[in-house]
């Protein structure tokens, strides 16, 4: 294997690790620590959204410091850094020690999406298929969270799911120090102060488009990370609840169920969640490829049309047909994420595309952390189909808005002019 694709592989396990240690909690409180500590899913909600309001507010001041200094620099950090917090994290002995150590991991998870992205989009060619190879990587992160915490809950205990990626991420580090160490530092965009720069043509026609767009980019954003967060963290939970039976007849097949007929079926409930998140990641290489061929606006429309229909579904349904309804607003919630990533792609000026794409993931994971008071409190008062019809009326929003984006993006025009 080359160095560039060892370069992008490395890219691609940063966005699987960043998933997996901001949503090892979302399993970890569904089948242990309310048992283990006798406190409520819901309360156990509150200690995880410093953690998701850390992964919003640093991303900004991390996209800065990768325009500023390095983003391959940035990225040694989050590797690094991220697995420290997680060993640190598995020594909690209270919900408010796990809150304390959440948050850390969300603030050096944040380093991720603006810098990561950033590299990727100016780095390779083929923008849509490569940020949609990468997003399979961190859905798969999201995937792995749910599968890899359950295995370690019925085989060694919630903190070895905090430990064993701890490690990893710190070796994954230390690889991608050694294969981009020269570059560290000379990795920046030139900043203006070079002789010859490019100024956008800001035309009041072009400018009125970037703000329409702008604004439905930001609005589709936060919609769907309500989307994103509600699906992606609570799925554990709502397997356990809905999937039970399906859950026992596959522990009883497989000969793991134990005498109490429950030793297992975290394990059970972790491999359905990871079916369901895998299948649906698939979903991004599709959208990928559709984002080269024919532009945002009617893959983006086909998609939230695919997560209305299957969260208006969802209310009622147990088991099998559960499980089958959740692959589809799966693969709706999933396919979204490479699109307002793409549209940023497309008409941010590189030398602030990693500050952009800050403020796009400040507004996002702003959003994921006020979801989870959303989450708990209507899944305290009405159970999780009042969650599943909000998911719908929050679908039908982001189709609504898709529908003013024009057919083709305003894109950074450039002429040369001469540095003040």
């Amino acid at each position: 294997m080359n160095r560039d694709r060892c370069y992008f592989l490395l890219l691609n396990i940063g966005h699987f690790l960043d998933h997996l240690f901001t949503l090892i909690f979302a399993t970890v409180a569904a089948l242990a620590l309310h048992r283990e500590w006798g406190v409520g899913y819901s309360e156990l909600l509150v200690y995880a959204t410093p953690g998701f309001f850390a992964f919003g507010l640093f991303a900004l001041p991390a996209g800065w410091l990768a325009d500023r200094w390095s983003r391959d620099g940035m990225m040694v950090v989050f590797f690094i850094g991220i697995g420290i917090s997680s060993i640190v994290t598995s020594y909690a002995a209270s919900p408010l020690q796990i809150g304390a150590g959440l948050f850390v991991i969300g603030a050096f998870a944040a380093i991720y999406h603006p810098v990561g992205l950033a590299i990727v989009t100016m780095t390779w060619r083929n923008t849509g298929i490569r940020i949609a190879a990468n997003g399979v990587w961190g859905n798969l992160g999201v995937a792995s969270a749910a599968l890899i915490t359950g295995y370690m809950i019925d085989n060694g205990g919630w903190r070895l799911a905090f430990i064993v990626p701890g490690i990893f991420s710190i070796a994954a580090g230390l690889a991608y120090l050694t294969l981009r160490w020269q570059a560290i530092g000379l990795d920046r965009t030139p900043s203006c102060s070079v002789t010859q720069v490019s100024e956008p043509v800001s035309s009041l026609s072009y400018r009125a488009l970037l703000l329409r767009v702008s604004g439905i980019v930001f609005l589709t954003t936060a919609v769907s990370s309500i989307i994103f967060q509600s699906t992606t963290f609570a799925l554990p939970k709502i397997f356990d609840e809905r999937v039970q039976g399906l859950a026992s007849q596959f522990s009883t097949l497989s000969g793991t169920l134990g005498e109490t007929g429950q030793e297992d079926v975290a394990t059970i409930v972790g491999l359905m969640a990871f079916f369901v998140f895998a299948v649906a990641s698939m979903a991004q290489v599709i959208v990928g490829s559709m984002l080269d061929r024919f532009g945002p606006r009617p893959v983006f429309m086909a998609v939230a049309a695919l997560q209305l229909l299957f969260f208006s579904l969802m209310p009622g349904l147990t088991d099998g047909v559960a499980l089958l309804v959740a692959v589809g607003f799966m693969l709706g919630a999933f396919g979204q994420i490479p699109i307002n990533d793409y549209m940023i792609g497309k008409m941010a000026s590189g030398a602030y595309r990693a500050r952009i794409y800050g403020i796009r993931y400040v507004v996002a994971f702003s959003v994921l952390a006020m979801s989870l008071p959303l989450i708990a409190f209507v899944y305290e008062n009405w159970g999780f189909d009042m969650l599943f019809r909000i998911l719908a009326g929050a679908a039908l929003l982001i189709l609504c808005a898709v529908i003013a984006l024009p057919r083709k993006l305003p894109t950074p025009e450039t002429t040369p002019v001469a540095a003040e």
